[in-house]
């Protein structure tokens, strides 16, 4: 008997697939069938966690999913339309690109100040990305318990940057509990993805916001204060406040996809603001006389380092960078 539904992508094993019918949790496996994959253009992925799909399967007589198994998966016949997704260019340096996760209802964006140090252009690339595909996003500052005491001044001036160009910024850490209960509650009822650089403590947050909960947690390289990856699979979590987290291997890196040079500040919340009262429209704001935003540079009203990362962006090579 041939049975066909419509279920979300709940981890991505490479050519392999969870599937399960949101909201009820009860994942069966399904594989691509090849016109579909044969649609995917330049993305390395057809299909991403998040996403919602049509499949058909074969099963038993008066069975349903509960008699679908990896020796006899479900196929994934069609991808329904996104509402959202995060994607970036992938990190063979070639032009094609890797979508993230789709149909995020809360992006959450994971840094550290140090090990590893925070890089303020991969997080800008970041929140980019997610202001042009319409991806909601949060900055989870981790291991506030770490610095919180020793370097307060730069906890200052990462809150002052953001907060500045209106994103909000939740302070945490696992080892004091600190914001966690604001998490859990945030994640609520909704799709929430974790995302950021390879050992910034992205499963250790999901494991305390649901203990239950088993993501792998890696340690520090301490020969180059960086994580290593410890999440090699997209997968998505239920929570037992009801919501969902998607769970991403660290980045490395983040190169934007389909955003043309004119285009980049009008994804910059704070310099679209105020680019309404530049002199010339369109407006680079790199040499262009009556430049509202460099003005706004010079006076501190935007950070000098979101401005960097801006002209930073303006430089790229369509490649993928580090």
């Amino acid at each position: 008997m041939t049975i066909t539904g419509e279920a979300t992508v709940v981890k991505n094993a490479g050519s392999h697939f969870l599937l399960s019918r949101l909201p009820e949790w009860a994942p069966f496996p399904a594989v691509l069938k090849g016109r579909v994959r044969l649609r995917a253009g330049d993305s390395t992925n057809p299909v991403a966690v998040g996403d919602r799909v049509r499949y058909q399967a074969e099963v038993q007589d008066g069975a349903d999913t509960e008699s679908i198994s990896l020796e006899n998966p479900a196929s994934i016949s069609e991808i329904l339309d996104r509402k959202n997704h995060i994607i970036r260019r992938s990190t063979n340096l070639s032009r094609q690109s890797h979508v993230i996760a789709a149909n995020v209802d809360m992006a959450y964006i994971v840094v550290s100040l140090y090990f590893p140090e925070v890089k303020l252009p991969f997080l800008d690339r970041l929140l980019v990305t997610c202001e042009v595909y319409g991806v909601p996003a949060t900055i989870v500052l981790n291991k506030v318990d770490v610095y919180a005491g020793q370097a307060p001044e730069y906890m200052a001036d990462f809150h002052r940057i953001y907060t500045g160009a209106g994103y909000r910024v939740i302070d945490t850490s696992v080892v004091t509990g600190q914001g966690i209960d604001v998490l859990r509650e945030d994640c609520r009822g909704r799709v929430c993805l974790f995302s950021g650089e390879s050992g910034v403590g992205k499963s250790s947050l999901i494991k305390a916001v649901d203990p239950s909960l088993s993501p792998k947690i890696g340690k520090i390289s301490t020969a180059h204060l960086q994580g290593k990856h410890t999440t090699s699979l997209y997968e998505m979590y239920r929570i037992a406040t009801g919501g969902y987290i998607i769970d991403t291997p660290g980045l490395r890196g983040f190169g934007l996809v389909d955003l043309k040079k004119e285009e980049i500040g009008l994804y910059f919340p704070e310099m679209l603001k105020a680019s309404q009262d530049c002199r010339f429209t369109p407006c680079t704001h790199t040499h262009e006389p009556g430049c509202a935003v460099k003005e706004a540079v010079e006076q501190g009203l935007i950070s000098a380092e979101r401005y960097s990362s801006y002209l930073g962006m303006l430089e790229e090579d369509g490649k993928f960078r580090q």
